[in-house]
Order: structure tokens, then C-alpha cells, then sequence
């Protein structure tokens, strides 16, 4: 239940703290005292939309502070422990809303910083604010379907069948998308598989164009190497004539003699060995090179053939000479993706045919529990209006339903309520049959009835009672304490009939020194409310008949 409301510089507000307890609780104050302000600073702590002029005149910020006595097992203690905002007594919660006058806002939950999205959700668990126009609400047939759905449990249910549209609509977007371009997408198709079939005929491995550059060089060059092999091997080793060769084993030779002189010489031997051997090695290498070489003219031919082809195709797709494999693997990578798209209309076909399908079925279970659910609370409802002074009064909830081919989100339905306040009058929406008190009813007789299917610990009620009076605003006054039975209310009311029966009874005044006007809530005691219901009856002049039938109608509503 809500227990702290705590107000600073909003709108005539100057600081206020009220602490309410459970059962009916019952706020009054002359029209224009604040008594309404409260409630809407109640919905800005639950995330209602914030407008920077209600700052009060003079101070930077306003801020709005609520505390909650949680039960047990509520839902709400789930979603606070589900984002880690529960505290170790998680029995109370807080909520503050902090309003700048440039139009900045920052929100709290057990003082941790929050989103709106976060206030609102937490707020639908605790509270249900009825205003003053709520009735308003009640002529749209979107409202309609709403309350509906909230009173028979379907809300998830329907919000589960319009994601099902959605992602209907959304695949049969890319459906539709996907078949327009076909044609272009086809043209591109055969396109890609004539490049792709180029690039796989000539199957370029990778790096075979600079191999193929290195062998047409050498072969191209036969006669050069083949000369200058012989006269370096000439140089280096030719037996008939003094070489590199016969040097160093000469030398080596001459040195091997003297070591046994000196040992020093070793060393130089042993290198010159070292050399012998690689010269030798070298010798024989050039030798097999040299053995090697042919012209082979055809060869040429065919190199320079398949040089310009790698040539002419790199040039074509923009690529070196070298990236004509990677390009072949990008044009495969593209063929797969178009061409499988075009496969993947059909696919894509059906995920829209199963996509539909899973819609209609929601659909259609959501129409049979709004069905369902139509007839007890139209039956309900019509109860209510019985006991709230319209007995001839009844409720007919029509369920229309729309052409197959035009479904969106809401379901198959169309939901309007239809009223017929005498007998043997045809059933008519409550837009041309009732009249603002008969709306106020109405509203009200739905509210009592949807109570009890409510999740919420506290229901707020701001001035619903309008329109009605006499032994009907009394009813109304008992059908709110009996709610109050079960769920905290909070009443804001301009009748005695329906402060009488208050549990809990404040005033809201306003006071003002002739330049600033502020506001401010007190709990009233037994004396205050005989006379509170007495300036409520008997207007400016309060008298001992006044004060004795107020006294009167506080003690049978107690009873």
C-alpha cells in the first residue's frame, strides 16, 4: 500500500508529508486547494509524463518522494530483486522523481538511479490512478479492448499476439521486397555465374603469376645463362687452366705442411679446407644447372598465353594480378548469397505462411477468451449498475469481427461496449446514450468490478464520483470502502455522501498571503471531520443542524 507521499516546490505545493494508512482514505479541500496536484505528483513519482512549469515559482527543482509497504509475495518484490533494486527490509520501497525546472529529470528506486521505463513498470505493479476524465477514456474503443483484457488476465495474451503481427508484417515485408527484385536479381545471377565460370576455367593458383613471370624470364634468357654458367665454371674449376679452384687446394697444401711448425696454422688450414669443399659443392651445383638449361620456344609461347589471360582478367575485375584467386572467392561468396536468394523466396515464403499461421492461432485463442471474458464482465458491470441507482441499466460487450484480409495487432476483433439504460431501447454505444453523470456510473461500476482481478496494492480514485449525488454518491461511498477491503484506496471527492465513509480522512487547504499561495494536507480527528462534512453540506454558513447530520452520516456509514 502506499504509505509516504512527500512533495517539495511542485506546482502550489511548497513541502508537504503524508502518510497514509490502509483501508479508504478519503481527501477533500475546497476546488482549487491542490487536492488533484497531489495525485498527479503521485503519478509523476510513477512516470507520468513531467512538464517543467509545475516547478514551483522561485525553485530549481521539484521533487516527489513515495514509500510503499509491499506484502509478501507480490509481484513487485520478483521484479525489484529480477534488476537488484530490493533492499535488505524489502517489505518498504521507495520511488523519488526529481524534476529541474529546465525540464531534466532524474528518477529513483530505493535510491538507485532508474530509468522512466523502470518507474512506469514498477508503478503498474503498485498503483492504479483513476483521474478525473477516466470516463473520458471509456468512449474509445481502444480503451474498450484494453479493459477488457485487463480485467479477463489477457493482457500478455495480447500483447504476445501483436508481436505475432509484427514479425508477420515484418517477414511479409521482406517477402514482397525479396519478389520485386527478381528480375534485377536474376539479371545479376547469370552475370555472376559467367565470371565465376571465366575465373574457375582459368583456375589461377595462388602465387602462379609471379612463378610464371620467373620461368619465362629464364626461359626467355637461355642463351644468356647458359654462357655465363660455362665461363664462371671455367673460372671456377676448369683443370687445364689456373681457377679458383686449384688456388685455394694449392694454398690449402702449403699451409697443411707447416703446422707441424707451428700450430697456430691450423686454423688457416682448416678454413681453406671449409673453402675446397664449398667450391666443390658449388662446382657441381652450376654443373647440373648447366646441364638443365633448354630452349624450349613452345613453353614460352604458352607462358606468355597464360600471362595475358591473368592479365585481361585481373584488368577486367579490378584486382592484381595476384588477387584474381581472392576475386574468384568473392564472386562465389556473392553467387551464393543472390542465388541463394532467390531460393530463399520460397523460404522466405514460408516463414511468412508459418509466421501468419502462428498470428491466427494466437488470434484466434485471444478471441475466445475475450469472448469469454465479455460475457461475466458485461454481467458483472450490469450488476453494479443496479445497485448505483440505474437498475434498468445494462452492459452488452460486442465483439465484431473484422474482414480476414484486414487483421492488425489488436486481434480479430473490433471490442465495443454498448449500454441500454431502459428496457425495450436497442443497445447503443456510450457515446450517444449516456450522459456525463450515467458515464461517471458507468466508469465507476467498471472500476469496482475490474478491482478485484487488479494486481495492484492501492487504487486511486481522483473525483470519479462526478456527475452523481444524493443516494447514489452514498453507494458509491460503500462500494469504495469495500474495496478498500482487500486493496488500499485513495479518494479524492467533493461529496459527503462518499467522505463519510472514509477510514482515513485529510484535508488539502490552501493558504496564501496575498503574493504566494501554498498548499497544505492534514489528517483530520473526529471533531475536524464532523466539520469538514459540515462546510461539504451546508456551504459558508455551517450550522448545529448542518454539523449534526454530518455527525449523522459519518456514524451510519460506520455502521
Amino acid at each position: 500500500m502506499l504509505s509516504l507521499i512527500r512533495v517539495k516546490s511542485y506546482a502550489v505545493i511548497d513541502e508537504i508529508a503524508v502518510e497514509f494508512a490502509g483501508g479508504f482514505n478519503v481527501m477533500t479541500g475546497e476546488t482549487g486547494a491542490g487536492k488533484s496536484i497531489l495525485v498527479d505528483a503521485l503519478g509523476l513519482a510513477l512516470g507520468d509524463r513531467a512538464d517543467a512549469t509545475a516547478v514551483r515559482q522561485g525553485a530549481d527543482r521539484a521533487e516527489i518522494s513515495v514509500a510503499f509497504d509491499i506484502p509478501a509475495k507480490h509481484a513487485a518484490h520478483d521484479w525489484l530483486r529480477a534488476r537488484e533494486l530490493d533492499v535488505a527490509d524489502d517489505s518498504t520501497c521507495t520511488l523519488r522523481r526529481v524534476l529541474g525546472k529546465d525540464g531534466r529529470t532524474r528518477a529513483f528506486i530505493n535510491g538507485q538511479p532508474v530509468n522512466l521505463q523502470d518507474l512506469k513498470g514498477l508503478g503498474s505493479l503498485l498503483v492504479d490512478i483513476h483521474g478525473q476524465h477516466a470516463h473520458q477514456s471509456l468512449l474509445e474503443t481502444g480503451s474498450q479492448r484494453a479493459l477488457l483484457d485487463a480485467y479477463g488476465g489477457l493482457t500478455g495474451l495480447a500483447a504476445t499476439v501483436a508481436e505475432q503481427f509484427g514479425a508477420w508484417q515484418s517477414l511479409a515485408a521482406q517477402l514482397e521486397q525479396r519478389r520485386g527484385a527478381s528480375v534485377q536479381q536474376q539479371a545479376e545471377v547469370e552475370l555472376l555465374r559467367f565470371q565465376v565460370t571465366e575465373l574457375e576455367t582459368l583456375a589461377a593458383a595462388p602465387g602462379e603469376p609471379a612463378s610464371l613471370r620467373a620461368e619465362r624470364e629464364r626461359l626467355a634468357n637461355t642463351d644468356r645463362l647458359l654462357s655465363g654458367v660455362s665461363t664462371a665454371l671455367v673460372a671456377l674449376a676448369d683443370n687445364d687452366a689456373p681457377s679458383a679452384y686449384s688456388a685455394v687446394v694449392q694454398a690449402r697444401r702449403e699451409i697443411d705442411k707447416l703446422t707441424a711448425v707451428d700450430g697456430a696454422l691450423r686454423a688457416p688450414a682448416a678454413a681453406l679446407g671449409s673453402i675446397e669443399i664449398e667450391l666443390r659443392d658449388v662446382e657441381t651445383t652450376l654443373q647440373h644447372y648447366r646441364d638443365r638449361i633448354e630452349a624450349d620456344p613452345a613453353r614460352l609461347g604458352w607462358l606468355d598465353d597464360r600471362l595475358a589471360k591473368i592479365r585481361a582478367l585481373a584488368r577486367r575485375h579490378g584486382v592484381a594480378e595476384e588477387d584474381v584467386g581472392a576475386a574468384l572467392t568473392a564472386l562465389r561468396d556473392r553467387l551464393a548469397a543472390v542465388d541463394g536468394g532467390t531460393e530463399s523466396v520460397e523460404a522466405l515464403d514460408s516463414k511468412v505462411a508459418e509466421a501468419r499461421a502462428r498470428f491466427f492461432a494466437g488470434a484466434a485463442t485471444l478471441s475466445a477468451k475475450r469472448t469469454q471474458q465479455a460475457a461475466k464482465l458485461a454481467k458483472a458491470v450490469t450488476a453494479e449498475l443496479g445497485e448505483l441507482g440505474m437498475p434498468n441499466g445494462e452492459l452488452r460487450i460486442e465483439l465484431e469481427p473484422k474482414p480476414s484480409e484486414r487483421p492488425d495487432a489488436t486481434g480479430l476483433e473490433r471490442v465495443e461496449f454498448l449500454i441500454r439504460l431502459n428496457p425495450g431501447l436497442p443497445f447503443a454505444p456510450l457515446s450517444k446514450v449516456a450522459s456525463g453523470g450515467e458515464l461517471s456510473r458507468i466508469s465507476l461500476a467498471i472500476e469496482v468490478v475490474r478491482s478485484g482481478a487488479s494486481p495492484v496494492t492501492a487504487f486511486v480514485f481522483d473525483e470519479v464520483d462526478a456527475g452523481i449525488g444524493g443516494r447514489v454518491a452514498d453507494i458509491v461511498g460503500r462500494k469504495l470502502r469495500k474495496i478498500s477491503g482487500k486493496r488500499q484506496v485513495l479518494c479524492v471527492t467533493h461529496l459527503p455522501q462518499v467522505a463519510s465513509h472514509g477510514e482515513g480522512h485529510y484535508r488539502v487547504t490552501k493558504l496564501t498571503d496575498g503574493k504566494v499561495s501554498r498548499t497544505e494536507v492534514s489528517r483530520l480527528d473526529a471533531d475536524e471531520r464532523v466539520e469538514e462534512l459540515s462546510r461539504m453540506l451546508g456551504g459558508i454558513e455551517v450550522t448545529a443542524r448542518t454539523r449534526a447530520h454530518a455527525a449523522e452520516m459519518i456514524d451510519r456509514a460506520g455502521r
